[in-house]
C-alpha cells in the first residue's frame, strides 16, 4: 500500500476532503491487516521536539498504561513497549506487532515524512491510536495527524492546573460508560482553534463556567474527549492527562482503559454516533396542489403507530388563498378544517384519514381576533393494532357559542379503519368536555401521551390572552366578556377546579368513559375555605401553553414544555422575562403559572381596583389564589421548580435573592445556569425521550447513544434549543436542571430550507426521527409546511465483529 497517495481531511476524514500529497517517502510499507498478533500490545511513543529532560508526566503516563494492560479480567490485558525512538514507524515488522499506538508526547515537529508515511499505512490498515493531552500539539504541519486528533489546541489556552466539571454525554462507550455523569477532577484545559464536535464523535464535554477557560473560551459546547473511526483504523485523543497526578486517579485510569480497549480491538464501540454527516434529513410530504390541503394541513402534532404509519393532525388553518370568517354575527365564524393525514412509510404516499368542523380558522390579527382553537392534539389507543382507536382532542365547530363566545374542548375517541383508511367520524365517543373562552385568543396547549399503565394525559392551555399584563405575569383581573375574564390565568391555569392551564390525566375505558387514577393533585372531593373546589382529573397545575409533551414509558417520566409570556426582560416591579420553560415531571404539582416561574422566581400580584399598581410579591412556597376570578382552592400546592428555562438574555436566568427570597430581577446581576441556549422570540417544544432497541432490525434507527437522552426544541431555529440533554436521575423532577447538552441542529437542519419552524417530533417504531415544519406563516399552511424523517446511516460499531482482538472472541 503506496502510503504517499493517501488522501486525507483535515478534520472530516479522508473521504471526505482531500489534501495534497505528502512528499513521497523513502520506502513504502504494507502492515498486514489489522495490526496485533495472538497477544494484543500496545506501543507508546513518547518522542518530543523538546529539548533537555523528559516530562514527569510521560512517565507517570506509562507506568499507569503499564497498570492498566497487567490489571483487569484477562480478556482486557494486554503487553505495553514504551520508545521514543520514530524509526518504529518505518519498520512494518515491529509496527504490525502493535494493536493500537499511544502517543504520549510533548509534542512537536516528531516525525518525518517517511515515519508519518508508515503511521498513516499502520492506520489504514486497521491499527489504533490513542491521543493524550499534548499529542494534539504534534505534527503541527501535517493536515493527516490533525484529522488524526481531531482538533488542535489554542495558542491561549490556560497552562494553570484547575479544577473543572467533565459533562460525560456517551453512556455506553467503554471509556466513559463508568464514569460519573458531573466528573470533578484537576488538570489543564486546552482550548482549542477549531470546535471538532460534529466531526468527531465527543464523549466527554468540559464546562466552562467551573473553571476559567481565558480568551480563548470554546463556550457551552466546549469537547475535552472524542473518537472516530478514522482512514481505516480507530482513534480516540483525550485532551486530559496534563498533570502527573490524573494517571494516579482511578476514574481517569478507568477512561484510558475503555479507550484502550476500543483503540486495541479487545472491544467494540460506536464512535460515529454524533458525527454530523452520518444523518440524512430527507422530506417526506410535498406542497399541497392549490387550494386543497392533499398532503398536510397547518401542521400541529403527530404519532406513529406500531407499523410505521405516521398519524398528523392540521390544526384548522386553511392556506392564505383560503377566506376566513371573523364576523361573529357569521354562522361560520371560526369555521376550518382539522385534517388527520396518514404517512405509509412501505408505500411513501400520504392519504387523508379524516376532516372535522372546527372553531379555528380566523387567520391572524390582534389578540380579539386570532385563535389557536382547532384540532390540537392526536394519540393512538395502545392496543390500537387491534381495536383501531384514535385520540382526538379538538374544538368542534358545533359548539360554540356566538353570543357569549364561549366553546367546548373535546376529547374523543374515533375509530379508524385500516382496509380503508378512513377514519369513522360516525364512530365518536366523547371521553371529556370542559368550556373555554373564545373571545380573545390564545393558548390551547394541545399535546396527548400515554404512560404505560394505560393512563392518557392531557395539556390544556391557560386559555388566557397574551396582552393586558405588558407580557409579565397573566393576571389582570379586570377585562371580561359577558363575565367571563379572558387576561387572568389566576381564573384557569391557577384555579383548582378549572381544566385550563393543566396537564390532565384519565384511564380511558372501554365503553368510552374514563375514570380516575390513583395520584393525582386532587381527589375532586376537596372543599375548603367557603365550599373551594377542585378537579380530580389534574395531574400538573400551573401551565401557562403546553403545546407538546411526552412520556417515556422506561421510566413513566412525564415531560413538557410551554411557552412563556412576552416581556423581553427582568421588571424589578413585576418580575422575571419571559421564560419558555421544559419540565421533567415525577409527581403531580403546581408548576407556578401565573404566580412564578422558572427555579421559583415570583411575579407581582395585582387586582383592582387598579391592576397597573402592583400589590406584593407572590409566595412560591405557599401561593395564595385571590383573584375574583377563582371559583376553586384560595390555598394552593406548592410552586415546583422547573428543569429548564429560558429567556432573550440566555438559559436559565438566576438573581440574587433579599431576605426574603425574592430575586433582584436586575439584568446586570443576571447568572445564566444554561449558557448553551438562549431566546428571544420563542416557543418551547418538548420533544421525546429516545430508547434505542436493539433487537430492531432497522437499520437507519439512531443508535444507542442516544438511549435515555431527553429532546428538547423551540418552534424557532436560531439561539433557541434544539438540543438532546441528559438528567442526573437523582434530581430529574425536583428541579434538577440537566447535566449535559449538545446541539442538535446540524443533524436536524435549521435554516429556511430546512426544519426552520419545529412543531412537533416523534421516533417512529424503526428509530428513526419524524419531525412536523409548521411553514412559514402563521394560522395557516404554506409550502413549507411538511413532514420529515431523520434517519441514521453511519452503520454499527467498529471494528467488526471478526475483527477483534483474539483474546477478546
Amino acid at each position: 500500500m503506496a502510503a504517499g497517495v493517501v488522501a486525507a481531511g483535515v478534520l472530516s476524514g479522508p473521504a471526505a476532503s482531500a489534501r495534497p500529497a505528502p512528499e513521497p517517502p523513502m520506502t513504502t510499507m504494507s502492515i498486514k491487516s489489522p495490526p496485533g498478533g495472538s497477544d494484543v500490545r500496545v506501543l507508546i511513543y513518547h518522542g518530543s521536539a523538546a529539548g533537555g529532560e523528559e516530562s514527569p508526566v510521560v512517565n507517570a503516563g506509562i507506568e499507569a498504561i503499564e497498570d492498566i494492560g497487567q490489571t483487569g479480567a484477562a480478556a482486557g490485558r494486554f503487553k505495553v513497549t514504551a520508545t521514543d525512538d520514530a524509526s518504529v514507524f518505518t519498520d512494518e515488522t515491529k509496527l504490525g506487532l502493535y494493536n493500537a499506538v499511544v502517543f504520549l508526547t510533548g509534542g512537536g515537529d516528531i516525525l518525518d515524512p517517511e515515519q508519518e508515511a508508515g503511521l498513516e499505512s499502520y492506520m489504514e490498515a486497521g491499527g489504533g491510536f490513542l491521543g493524550i493531552h499534548d499529542a494534539a500539539r504534534a505534527e503541527p504541519y501535517s493536515d493527516w495527524f490533525t484529522g488524526l486528533v481531531g482538533a488542535r489546541p489554542a495558542a491561549n489556552s490556560p497552562t494553570t492546573v484547575q479544577r473543572a466539571t467533565v459533562e460525560v454525554g456517551d453512556r455506553v462507550h467503554p471509556a466513559t460508560k463508568d464514569l460519573p455523569l458531573q466528573w470533578k477532577r484537576f488538570d489543564q484545559w486546552p482550548n482549542w482553534t477549531k470546535n471538532p464536535s460534529g466531526d468527531v464523535h465527543t464523549v466527554a464535554r468540559v464546562r466552562e463556567s467551573t473553571y476559567t477557560p481565558g480568551t480563548g473560551a470554546n463556550g457551552a459546547d466546549h469537547p475535552v474527549s472524542w473518537c472516530r473511526d478514522y482512514d481505516g483504523g480507530r482513534s480516540f485523543y483525550t485532551g486530559m492527562g496534563g498533570t502527573e497526578s490524573s494517571y494516579d486517579e482511578t476514574e481517569f485510569r478507568s477512561h484510558l482503559r475503555g479507550a484502550l480497549a476500543w483503540t486495541t480491538r479487545i472491544s467494540r464501540a460506536d464512535c460515529k454516533a454524533t458525527i454530523n454527516a452520518n444523518y440524512k434529513a430527507e422530506r417526506l410530504t410535498q406542497p399541497n396542489q392549490p387550494g386543497q390541503n392533499d398532503q398536510i394541513g397547518e401542521p400541529h402534532g403527530l404519532v406513529t403507530a406500531p407499523d410505521g404509519r405516521v398519524f398528523y393532525i392540521g390544526r384548522g388553518g386553511a392556506d392564505s388563498s383560503q377566506p376566513v370568517v371573523t364576523d361573529w354575527n357569521n354562522p361560520d365564524v371560526g369555521k376550518g378544517k382539522g385534517e388527520i393525514h396518514v404517512y405509509d412509510p412501505k408505500t411513501k404516499k400520504v392519504t387523508l384519514a379524516g376532516t372535522l368542523n372546527v372553531f379555528g380558522n380566523k387567520g391572524g390579527g390582534d389578540e380579539l381576533i386570532k385563535v389557536e382553537e382547532g384540532l390540537l392534539g392526536i394519540e393512538l389507543d395502545p392496543r390500537f393494532e387491534d381495536n383501531g382507536w384514535v385520540y382526538l382532542h379538538y374544538t368542534p365547530h358545533s359548539r360554540i357559542d356566538r353570543d357569549k363566545q364561549m366553546a367546548e374542548r373535546y376529547v374523543s375517541r374515533f375509530t379508524y379503519n385500516s382496509n380503508t383508511g378512513k377514519l369513522d367520524l360516525n364512530s365518536e365517543k366523547v371521553l371529556l368536555k370542559w368550556p373555554v373562552q373564545i373571545h380573545s385568543c390564545c393558548h390551547a396547549g394541545g399535546g396527548l401521551a400515554w404512560d404505560s399503565k394505560g393512563n392518557l394525559y392531557i395539556a390544556t392551555g391557560d386559555n388566557n390572552s397574551s396582552g393586558f399584563s405588558d407580557g409579565y405575569s397573566g393576571n389582570n383581573p379586570q377585562p371580561n366578556y359577558k363575565g367571563v375574564s379572558f387576561a387572568d390565568a389566576r381564573r384557569t391555569a391557577g384555579n383548582t377546579n378549572n381544566l385550563n392551564g393543566k396537564i390532565l390525566r384519565i384511564h380511558p375505558e372501554q365503553d368510552g368513559t374514563y375514570t380516575l387514577p390513583e395520584g393525582n393533585l386532587f381527589t375532586g372531593k376537596e372543599t375548603a375555605e367557603g365550599g373551594g373546589k377542585t378537579r380530580g382529573e389534574i395531574y400538573v397545575m400551573g401551565v401557562r401553553n403546553p403545546a407538546r409533551i411526552s412520556i417515556d414509558k422506561k421510566t413513566d417520566t412525564l415531560y413538557a414544555g410551554w411557552v412563556g409570556p412576552d416581556a423581553g426582560s427582568p421588571s424589578t416591579t413585576w418580575g422575571p422575562a419571559k421564560y419558555d420553560t421544559f419540565a421533567a415531571i415525577t409527581k403531580p404539582g403546581n408548576h407556578g403559572w401565573p404566580y412564578c416561574m422558572g427555579n421559583k422566581q415570583p411575579y407581582r400580584d395585582r387586582n383592582l381596583p387598579d391592576p397597573s399598581k402592583p400589590l406584593g410579591w407572590y409566595d412560591c412556597n405557599a401561593p395564595k389564589n385571590e383573584s375574583p376570578n377563582n371559583d376553586g382552592l384560595v390555598n394552593l400546592p406548592p410552586v415546583t421548580s422547573n428543569t429548564i428555562w429560558y429567556s432573550p438574555q440566555g438559559g436559565g436566568p438566576d438573581y440574587p435573592r433579599d431576605a426574603n427570597g425574592i430575586p433582584s430581577y436586575k439584568t446586570a446581576e443576571q447568572k445564566f445556569l444554561l449558557p448553551w441556549l438562549k431566546g428571544g422570540g420563542q416557543a418551547a417544544m418538548d420533544g421525546p425521550v429516545y430508547r434505542y432497541d436493539a433487537n430492531s432490525a432497522s437499520t437507519a434507527k439512531w443508535p444507542a447513544y442516544w438511549d435515555g437522552k431527553w429532546f428538547v426544541g423551540d418552534f424557532y431555529d436560531a439561539d433557541q434549543p434544539r438540543h438532546a440533554v441528559l438528567l442526573d436521575p437523582k434530581t430529574a423532577g425536583q428541579g434538577g436542571i440537566p447535566v449535559h447538552a449538545e446541539s442538535l441542529k446540524k443533524i436536524i437542519p435549521i435554516g429556511n430550507d430546512g426544519i426552520k419552524n419545529l412543531m412537533d417530533w416523534k421516533f417512529g417504531p424503526d428509530g428513526t426521527l419524524y419531525v412536523l415544519d409548521y411553514g412559514r406563516g402563521f394560522f395557516t399552511s404554506d409550502s413549507k409546511s411538511a413532514l420529515w424523517q431523520v434517519t441514521y446511516k453511519g452503520g454499527g460499531p467498529t471494528p467488526a465483529a471478526d475483527q477483534l482482538a483474539r483474546e477478546a472472541q
